[in-house]
């Protein structure tokens, strides 16, 4: 190899890192700003800030309209949460892409092989995205939080809610046990913690014990005296 074909070789290596280095900067960079953006709103949530108030947010005014409650907290972070995860794998995938791209690496097939193997996992985990999908409105919707009390079905499940995850909701029955409830299959639910719920009235017990008998009438309470000793004068 001559000393030209050496030089052009490190000032394409060179050029190749410049760019990786460049994409990674700039991925990195973007993820910084939309992890402090996601940031920001999840505290002013918490704080109980009025968002959707501003024209920028008036878009999601529903969504902070439902946050906006005694658990609007614990909901803010599940949310920001799941931005942030989401943030993640969009800008890493499209940071992959681009270092691929960057080395030369024909990327037509393995976007093609990628594609693929997404339609496979998903039709496989078709119930885990329906979990999660269901996890995210209950959230946004606020049916119900952390310390509420509900009814799953036609009372197979009464207890306390102790978690609310994008999977999984556990619920304290009355009896103690714990409930590990996929929000995928919560179909209907009611909220006692809500509104004004009213517990069925307890059945009274009857005035008389049915082993006390009837109480005999009066024709029926013994020889009269009277009648006794007229008898025996006769």
């Amino acid at each position: 190899m001559t000393a030209a074909e050496l030089s052009s070789a490190v000032n394409t290596f060179n050029s190749t890192l410049l760019q990786v280095a460049i994409v990674i900067g700039v991925g990195l960079v973007v993820w910084l700003l939309a992890s402090y953006l996601i940031r920001q709103v999840v505290k002013r949530v918490q704080t109980g800030s009025q968002l959707s108030r501003r024209r920028i947010f008036r878009w999601a005014a529903p969504a902070l309209r439902a946050l906006d409650s005694e658990r609007r907290a614990q909901r803010a972070q599940t949310i920001g949460s799941l931005l942030n995860s989401i943030v993640i794998v969009v800008i890493s995938t499209i940071v992959i892409i681009y270092v691929l791209k960057a080395f030369g690496v024909d990327i037509a097939p393995l976007l093609t092989s990628v594609g693929i193997l997404g339609v496979a996992i998903a039709f496989g985990a078709q119930q885990l995205i329906r979990d999660f999908l269901s996890g995210i409105f209950l959230t946004l919707e606020d049916q119900f939080g952390i310390g509420d009390v509900i009814e799953l079905g036609a009372g197979e499940v009464v207890g306390t809610v102790e978690s609310v995850g994008l999977r999984i909701t556990r619920v304290r029955g009355e009896d103690g046990a714990i409930w590990y409830l996929r929000n995928g299959e919560i179909l209907r639910v009611g909220n006692r913690s809500q509104g004004s719920y009213v517990p069925p009235a307890a059945a009274e017990p009857t005035p008389s014990s049915p082993a006390a008998g009837p109480v005999p009438r009066q024709d029926q309470a013994g020889p009269n005296p009277d009648a006794q000793g007229q008898r025996a004068s006769e």
